[in-house]
């Protein structure tokens, strides 16, 4: 993966604000929520203004305040697990291939050793699972990397807005609302990304949604 040579994109406020969404999207889609993450998302304050992206936030506040903690965790066995795969399977190597562990995978690996992030110990998931690009996608935004924009358009373009779409069409309210706000948020993500590194550097596109802060503490 070889770096861009433009500067940062956005402003460390900013940049927080972006990996902290990523990290939110992340955690959803690799685990349920406990309570306090739940009360956390009821209780965010959403600017008020028609856009998509604003109501995919009330969404998901309306859902999480009235989801309690035993059914967001069926809902995300049902959608993203399953018994032997739950009705959205969230990898790269299935909706790219048809096949998991595939091609975009041994490729992902390989990206993934030149950035010098490896996979967790404790993690059971292949690394092209969506929740885990979320993830890498945070320490790229956080850390300003140059490679953001390339990670991105390789490990994340050409497939991570129409799973979410698949999430955001099944009948489980909480994680349905869940993929209302991913596919939302990456497509502006990919508008900032397409637009931060064209020729011309047209004007940043806003994060501007959540007034409260960063949207999403880790809940380990």
């Amino acid at each position: 993966m070889v770096p861009d040579s433009h500067p940062p994109i956005d402003s460390p406020e900013e940049a927080a604000l972006r990996a902290d969404v990523y990290r939110l999207l992340g955690r959803l889609l690799l685990a349920p929520p406990d309570r306090q993450l739940l009360d956390f998302l009821a209780g965010l304050e959403v600017e008020e203004d028609d856009s998509p992206l604003a109501a995919a936030w009330h969404g998901l506040a309306d859902a999480a305040g009235t989801t309690p903690p035993a059914q967001a965790e069926r809902e995300h066995f049902q959608t993203l697990v399953g018994v032997i795969q739950g009705e959205v399977t969230p990898y790269a190597s299935w909706y790219l291939n048809a096949t998991l562990m595939d091609e975009p995978l041994v490729v992902l690996r390989r990206d993934l050793r030149r950035l010098g992030i490896g996979r967790r110990e404790d993690s059971r998931d292949p690394e092209d699972h969506l929740g885990a690009l979320c993830e890498v996608m945070a320490l790229l935004v956080e850390g300003h990397s140059p490679d953001q924009a390339t990670f991105f358009q390789r490990h994340l373009a050409k497939w991570a807005e129409r799973c979410l779409g698949d999430l955001a069409g099944l009948n489980a309210p909480f994680y349905a609302a869940t993929g209302r706000l991913g596919a939302g948020y990456l497509a502006l993500e990919r508008e900032r990304l397409d637009a931060a590194f064209a020729p011309d550097r047209p004007q940043r596109i806003p994060v501007g949604v959540i007034d409260a802060g960063r949207p999403a503490p880790n809940h380990e």
